[in-house]
C-alpha cells in the first residue's frame, strides 16, 4: 500500500493506460464476419456487398458486385440501399474500423441483416480471396 501511495502519479498512469487499451475493445462493434463466412453469405445469394472506402481506395481493389458508397456519403446515399432491406448486406473496408461505423448507421436505418467483413479487404486478401478492379 506504501508503495501505491509514494508512487500515485505512476499508478495512475499505469491505470489510465491500461483502460486507454482496453478502450476499443470493449466498444460495441456490430455483428462481423470472417471472410469465410461472408463467402458463405454471398453464395447462399440475396446479399448485397457495400464497400465504405474512398472511390480512389476502392479503384485498387474490391470485392466482386460491391456498391461503392464511401462512409462520409453513406447518411446522404442510404436510400441506394433501401431494396437491400431484406437482403444479407455485408460491409467492407479497408480494415474493418468504417465498416463497424457503416453497420451501425445500416442497423438504425431499419437493416436487419447487417454484417461487416472482419479484418476488411487485407484479411479477405490475406485469406487468399479474389478482388475486381
Amino acid at each position: 500500500m506504501k508503495f501505491i501511495i509514494d508512487h500515485i502519479f505512476t499508478v495512475a498512469l499505469v491505470v489510465l493506460s491500461g483502460a486507454a487499451l482496453l478502450f476499443p475493445a470493449l466498444q460495441p462493434r456490430g455483428k462481423r464476419a470472417s471472410a469465410l463466412e461472408a463467402t458463405q453469405i454471398i453464395n447462399r445469394g440475396k446479399s448485397t456487398i457495400v464497400d465504405v472506402r474512398s472511390a480512389a481506395e476502392f479503384a485498387n481493389g474490391h470485392l466482386r458486385d460491391a456498391k461503392n458508397i464511401p462512409l462520409a456519403d453513406l447518411a446522404k446515399r442510404i436510400g441506394e440501399l433501401d431494396k437491400a432491406k431484406a437482403r444479407s448486406v455485408i460491409v467492407v473496408c479497408e480494415s474493418g474500423t468504417r465498416a463497424a461505423k457503416a453497420v451501425r448507421q445500416l442497423a438504425a436505418a431499419g437493416f436487419d441483416d447487417v454484417v461487416s467483413l472482419d479484418g476488411g479487404l487485407a484479411a479477405w486478401q490475406a485469406a487468399g480471396l479474389p478482388v475486381a478492379k
